[in-house]
């Protein structure tokens, strides 16, 4: 799990440092532009998936992906 942390961690560097990179070559995020702004909106999209990347590669490094998932899901998870 490690190498997979690292490797996830990784990209959310890459998409946090080559920021503009991906907006030339993936184009803009629609629901990013309606919801944040017309000119800044895709850059900070393509950001925080890049924050949220490195947030879920720390965890699964930890080794506790399983607990903070499971308590991440446990709203959509009916329990009967």
């Amino acid at each position: 799990m490690i190498i997979l942390g690292l490797i996830i961690i990784a990209i959310g560097a890459i998409l946090i440092i080559k920021t503009e990179w991906f907006l030339e070559n993936f184009g803009r995020m629609s629901w990013f532009e309606d919801k944040l702004g017309s000119e800044g909106g895709s850059r900070f999209g393509y950001k925080i998936l890049g924050i949220a990347a490195i947030f879920i590669g720390i965890v699964l490094m930890s080794g506790n992906g399983t607990n903070f998932f499971t308590w991440l899901l446990s709203p959509l998870i009916s329990k009967q």
